[in-house]
């Protein structure tokens, strides 16, 4: 039996999705459910729904053979872990995001960022050869600037509406985000069978 990492939330949904047309679901968790492991009834796999954040450390750390997970959160994380496939579900975008008006040459002295991907934000900011404070927040990024926290934010954007509702607006975009189906290295060779079975299953269709 696989054990797979999903984040909860809407990519767990379109990843469950995804198992169900390829045969390794048999039916869908519960969404009213409070329990955090998920264990199919064709015990193929074992599906254990953690915060986004988390999906690739449990891979790492050999506590799940397998999880699928944003590109960004393993671009921020620079986690240890095998990458074969990208999925093409839960797509967004990583933006810098701000009050409208301000850009990135608004004046600053230095730009005060809040976003949960502090690293991310330092290299662009620093290839943009712009001086910048990075705020690390773990949830509301879009209250920061509203409140004088943040000058602007990095963070995901998917329509946009979350944005306007607040009077912010997308200035430049980072990178593209896609969801990666990824191994940790031991899986491979400890359950070779089962893993190549499950990769096969999605790049054959």
């Amino acid at each position: 039996m696989l054990t797979l990492a999903l984040p909860k939330g809407r990519l767990a949904e379109e990843s469950i999705e995804l198992m169900l047309q390829r045969g390794w679901l048999s039916g869908r968790p519960d969404p009213d459910s409070k329990e955090l492991i998920y264990k199919d009834q064709k015990g193929k796999v074992r599906i254990l729904l953690v915060r986004s954040q988390d999906v690739a450390t449990y891979v790492e750390q050999n506590s799940a053979d397998a999880g699928i997970v944003g590109w960004d959160v393993l671009l921020e994380g620079g986690y240890d872990l095998l990458l074969p496939l990208d999925l093409g579900i839960g797509k967004c975008r990583l933006s810098v995001a701000g009050p409208k008006g301000w850009s990135l040459s608004s004046g600053e002295r230095k730009v005060r960022v809040a976003t949960k991907y502090p690293n991310i934000a330092k290299d662009f900011f620093l290839k943009k050869g712009i001086n910048c404070e990075v705020i690390k927040l773990y949830g509301s990024i879009e209250l920061a600037p509203l409140v004088g926290l943040s000058d602007c934010i990095v963070d995901l954007v998917s329509t946009g509406g979350t944005l306007r509702a607040n009077n912010l607006e997308e200035i430049e975009v980072i990178m593209e985000s896609t969801a990666r189906l990824v191994f940790n290295r031991s899986a491979l060779y400890t359950k070779r069978a089962e893993t190549g079975e499950f990769l096969d299953s999605f790049t054959s269709v």
